[in-house]
């Protein structure tokens, strides 16, 4: 139902009620409901009822308006999201795009290149490849999590599994960056939700921590089940990052130091895919500072 049809019903609700309690009681010594005994009972009934037809076509034609100004403020938002998007989109593409296409022109241009300088620029073009790929890849998840929810399956999943398998995927990458992380979840979390969506959830989070809390720090993961929820916290003791800046960390494409992240890898994705995956399964993240420093993050899953 429209802000407007409310706004309609429950006006209309509120004077109908009024209306029939001082119709049938305006006699305050009238202790029950019986018929009018005098004709004034029925030309005030009479009264008020052209009173509340004219009233509700004025309010209809109130409500309509509303409901068309409200649609069209939406529209023009939604359009110049979807315009900032684009534009992001185009961004992020042309940059490994351009780098694809230098090295391939270089290649093409120089034959007689040596076979070493040949192996730097086809292993150039194969790590921007890669990124477009991320890339590519992350602008079609947030697509099917913001269009096509619906086509999104969900099963029961065992959680503390799925996050077991993650930190082996990632265990030569937190060695290579002498990173300890301390998986402190417990080994019977199931949840109903998607496969997909969740393995990004807990991927993203480790990568961002990999990429941005630095060298030698510590990422610890910590669940405490509720009533009908698994409330999580994932931190790392890394340099954190500025109040100010909090909020925005989960907007799409948004980056803190745009040349480290691109240089990192990073689609400007990652925690926007965390933020609308959570969601989609019934809950809510926030990011907070941590003590002493370094970065954590607070969200819930349904179970």
């Amino acid at each position: 139902m429209t802000e407007g049809r409310k706004m309609f019903f429950s006006v209309m609700g509120i004077f109908l009620v009024y209306a029939v309690f001082f119709i049938l009681f305006e006699d305050y010594d009238r202790s029950s409901l019986s018929p009018f005994s005098e004709p004034s009972d029925w030309h005030l009934l009479v009264f008020s009822l052209i009173i509340m037809i004219a009233l509700s076509g004025i309010l209809l034609r109130y409500a309509k308006r509303m409901d068309h100004r409200i649609s069209r403020e939406q529209a023009i938002k939604e359009s110049a999201m979807r315009r900032q998007l684009t534009n992001n989109i185009a961004h992020e593409l042309k940059t490994p795009v351009a780098s694809i296409l230098g090295y391939a022109e270089t290649l093409l241009d120089h034959p007689e290149m040596d076979n070493e300088t040949q192996r730097q620029f086809i292993a150039r073009t194969y790590s921007q490849a890669t990124r477009l790929t991320s890339l590519l890849q992350d602008i079609s998840m947030l697509n099917r999590i913001d269009y096509a929810p619906d086509q999104l399956t969900k099963e029961r999943i065992d959680l503390s599994h799925l996050v077991s398998d993650i930190v082996l995927e990632t265990s030569l990458k937190l060695q290579q960056h002498r990173i300890i992380l301390r998986n402190c979840l417990p080994g019977d979390i199931v949840i109903s939700g998607n496969t997909s969506l969740l393995y990004s959830v807990f991927r993203n989070l480790i990568d961002n921590a990999i990429n941005y809390a630095g060298d030698g720090c510590t990422i610890e993961m910590t669940a405490k089940e509720q009533a009908n929820r698994w409330l999580f916290t994932f931190s790392d003791n890394g340099p954190g990052i500025p109040k100010d800046q909090m909020t925005r960390i989960f907007e799409r494409f948004y980056r803190i130091d745009k040349g480290r992240s691109r240089s990192l890898g990073g689609t400007g994705l990652g925690l926007a895919i965390v933020k609308n995956a959570i969601m989609l399964h019934g809950g809510t993240i926030k990011a907070q500072s941590a003590d002493p420093h370094g970065l954590r993050f607070v969200f819930t899953l349904k179970k």
